[in-house]
C-alpha cells in the first residue's frame, strides 16, 4: 500500500471527512483491521483565507507546494489538495511536491463523463465558480459547467465560509441550496457537482432532484485506487 499525502486544514471539517472516507474505503477493499497509510499536513486555514482574499495566489501556491514537498519527503507517494478552491494553484503544488498530484477536478470530470453527464451545475466557493480554472479544466473533458446567478453564488459562498467551515449545519441553508438548484434547472442542467469539500456536510447528493456528485468522496476514492493499485495487480 502506498502512502497518501493530504494537504488539509482548508477547512479541517472536510479534512476529517477525507480521513474517514479514505480509511473506510481501505477497510472495504482490504478487510479486517486494515487502514490507510496517510501522511498529513494540516494548515492554519486563516492564513490561506487571507491570501485568497488578497488575491495572492502565487504565495498560496508556494505555501501549499512546501506542504506537498514535506509530505513527499516523509514518504507520501501522491499528494491531494483537500479543497477544490486551492486547485487554482495545483500546477505549482504538483511541481514543488515532485510526486503525482491527484486532481479533484479531473477525477470529478471523469466520474461525470462515465455516467453520461454533459451539463452539470457547479456549487462551490466564489473563487471556484468565478476564476475560470475549474470550468476550463472541466471543458477539456467535454463538460459544459453551469454556475448559479451572481446573487446565488454569493449565498453558496457565504454558507460555506460562515457556516460549514465553522461546523454549523443549518436547515435553512440547505433549503436555500435546494432552491438554487431548482432555479438552475431551466438552463438544462443534468447533474449537480458539490464542488466544495464542505458542501456534503450540508447536502446529501443522493437527496437532490438531479444526480449529485460529491467531489470529496470522488477524490478520496481516487486516492485509495492509487494507493492500492500495486496490491490489486498482485492479487489479480
Amino acid at each position: 500500500m502506498k502512502t497518501i499525502g493530504l494537504i488539509g486544514g482548508m477547512s479541517w471539517e472536510s479534512t476529517a471527512t477525507y480521513y474517514r472516507l479514505i480509511n473506510e474505503a481501505v477497510r472495504r477493499q482490504c478487510g479486517g483491521l486494515h487502514s490507510a497509510e496517510i501522511a498529513m499536513r494540516s494548515l492554519d486555514f486563516v492564513s490561506v483565507v487571507e491570501l485568497q482574499k488578497a488575491g495572492r495566489w502565487d504565495e498560496a501556491g508556494r505555501l501549499l507546494g512546501e506542504a506537498g514537498a514535506g509530505l513527499a519527503r516523509s514518504g507520501a507517494a501522491c499528494v491531494l489538495i483537500c479543497t477544490n478552491t486551492m486547485h487554482l494553484v495545483a500546477e505549482p503544488v504538483a511541481a514543488m511536491s515532485g510526486v503525482p498530484l491527484i486532481d479533484i477536478i479531473d477525477e470529478t470530470a471523469r466520474t461525470l463523463r462515465a455516467d453520461g453527464r454533459r451539463k452539470p451545475l457547479l456549487l462551490a466557493t466564489r473563487y471556484t465558480m468565478e476564476h475560470g480554472f475549474y470550468t476550463e479544466r472541466m471543458a477539456r473533458h467535454g463538460l459544459e459547467v453551469v454556475t448559479p446567478a451572481s446573487e446565488d453564488r454569493g449565498v453558496v459562498h457565504d454558507v460555506i465560509f460562515n457556516e460549514l467551515c465553522q461546523g454549523q449545519v443549518r436547515d435553512a441553508s440547505r433549503g436555500r441550496y435546494l432552491a438554487i438548484i431548482e432555479a438552475a434547472r431551466s438552463q438544462g442542467i443534468d447533474s449537480v457537482i458539490l464542488g466544495c469539500t464542505e458542501i456534503s456536510l450540508l447536502v446529501d447528493p443522493a437527496g437532490l432532484p438531479l444526480p449529485g456528485y460529491d467531489s470529496t468522496a470522488i477524490h478520496a476514492d481516487a486516492a485509495v485506487r492509487f494507493a492500492l493499485a500495486d496490491d490489486m495487480e498482485r492479487a489479480a
